[in-house]
């Protein structure tokens, strides 16, 4: 019989000790080790078979098929974006969000969908199988749910292996990895071990049999999935559900993916029948604008390959208080910091006794530095309780001597402002040739932070045929 022994485990970075400790000495955290009692595995015999495939061998690159496995088509556009065009078969794609934003919902509308011309497994640990059928009531608008849609409710990861060995499944999907376990280990579901363990089972289920495999995982209040970052090592891919809870837009967001592109993301609507796409997201940010207001401003920023234009809005009030308050929503604290830096020594702006707040419509989160511009032309903007053209897009990195610096894919950028009907862009100065400006919108090019905020702000009142540099 094998022996077993006795270790702790810190449920935050997976640091492995052998005595207790009240604080992890890796990531700090106090009272996150938990005792785990762990069986010896047997010494394995000499030439035993290990690995997904059994016995490996060496093998020329010359001699491997070069041929691209072709993609499971999924009739949700959205979520096809997002997975670089569909399910690669033998992939284990992890889907992760807070509790409570539309994971478990997302994934059954998949289910149902995939079901019509492919065998679906799904396996749940948190619902009763009544109240599955009941959401899928909810989400279908048809009567008759697929023939090939199995549900079962299990968290026996040997007896779910079972299922799968008797249904066969194309598509399995796992809801969530937090309540899975393997009965011959002792710890607890949701811990580190058997997070980490029942993920290599589920990678080498997908590996060696075949089917696609989806896990759903909770994340922390750390903003981690399922405790420390094990999963995301294990799997193909990894996708975030993000948003705001009291707001109805999901983003489904590409964060690894060793099959498409990164950084893709994904517009969802939470509606009564589940999560709608959004095919036309910028559209749909700004229904609610109101024009020519003081303190608002659109940007156009980059999610993956796809550009969206939000409103950025922002207000400044007199402090009440010795110090004055930065408050950002869905930007980053030290850039709004920053900007608020270069306002006040190169624009000449007494933000020092002002409380500025800084908010983007419709909880989308803005990390990258194309919306610096948008950013400081809201709050200048209300700073001098003066609307912004609400025909213009701005777009521009700021440096810390006020000057503008190009981003990335601006062509991209100002061809979709122009569908959407803008009519102007407040743009770096562009001193490298390259693709040239789509002609269907007026390009306004400034050197400067103070350039830029004259023409949002409309002191040349006409802009002349053709190009304008500032």
């Amino acid at each position: 019989m094998p022996k077993s022994h006795t270790r702790y485990v810190c449920q935050q970075c997976g640091r492995v000790s052998a005595g207790f400790m009240g604080r992890c000495p890796q990531c700090g955290e106090f009272n996150s080790m938990v005792e785990e009692i762990v069986a010896d595995e047997p010494i394995r015999a000499k030439g035993a078979a290990r690995g997904l495939s059994g016995r490996s061998a060496p093998r020329r690159l010359s001699e491997v098929s070069s041929e691209a496995e072709d993609r499971i088509p999924i009739p949700i556009g959205e979520f096809a974006r997002v997975l670089g065009g569909g399910i690669v078969p033998g992939s284990i794609v992890l889907v992760g969000g807070d509790p409570g934003i539309g994971k478990s919902t997302l994934m059954l509308q998949v289910a149902l969908e995939m079901a019509n011309r492919l065998r679906v497994l799904y396996v749940s640990g948190e619902e009763s199988e009544r109240q599955i059928k009941m959401r899928a009531a909810r989400i279908t608008s048809e009567s008759k749910s697929p023939a090939n849609l199995f549900l079962v409710t299990e968290t026996n990861l040997d007896t779910i292996f079972e299922h799968v060995q008797a249904t066969k499944p194309d598509l399995l999907i796992v809801d969530s990895i937090q309540t899975v376990y393997l009965p011959e280990m002792e710890s607890a579901a949701g811990s580190v071990s058997q997070v980490r363990e029942s993920a290599n089972r589920l990678r080498e289920l997908a590996k060696s049999s075949g089917p696609a495999v989806f896990v759903i995982g909770h994340v922390t209040k750390e903003g981690t999935i399922a405790g420390p970052r094990v999963l995301e090592h294990i799997v193909d891919t990894v996708l975030y559900l993000e948003g705001d809870r009291f707001q109805a837009y999901r983003l489904l967001r590409s964060v690894k993916n060793r099959f498409g592109a990164t950084a893709e993301v994904g517009v969802f609507e939470m509606v009564e029948r589940g999560l709608a796409e959004v095919t036309n997201p910028s559209e749909a940010f700004l229904a609610e604008r109101m024009v020519n207001a003081a303190g608002s401003a659109i940007a156009v920023t980059m999610e993956g390959t796809r550009p969206l234009l939000v409103e950025v809005q922002g207000l400044t009030s007199p402090t009440q208080f010795g110090n004055a308050r930065r408050t950002p929503n869905g930007v980053d604290y030290n850039r709004l910091l920053m900007i608020a830096a270069v306002l006040t020594r190169r624009m000449n702006l007494r933000l020092v006794e002002q409380d500025i707040f800084v908010n983007v419509v419709g909880g989308i989160k803005i990390d990258e530095p194309a919306a610096d511009l948008t950013i400081a032309a809201a709050v200048a903007s209300s700073m001098k309780d003066t609307p912004i053209r609400a025909d213009t897009v701005l777009i521009g990195e700021i440096g810390l001597a006020g000057e503008l610096r190009m981003p990335g894919q601006m062509p991209v950028r100002l061809r979709e402002a122009a569908k959407l009907g803008f009519k102007n862009a407040i743009v770096p100065k562009r001193l490298r040739k390259g693709e040239p400006w789509p002609q269907d919108i007026e390009i306004v090019e400034a050197r400067s932070l103070h350039q830029a905020l004259e023409a949002a702000f409309g002191i040349q009142r006409e802009l002349p045929k053709g190009r304008k540099v500032a």
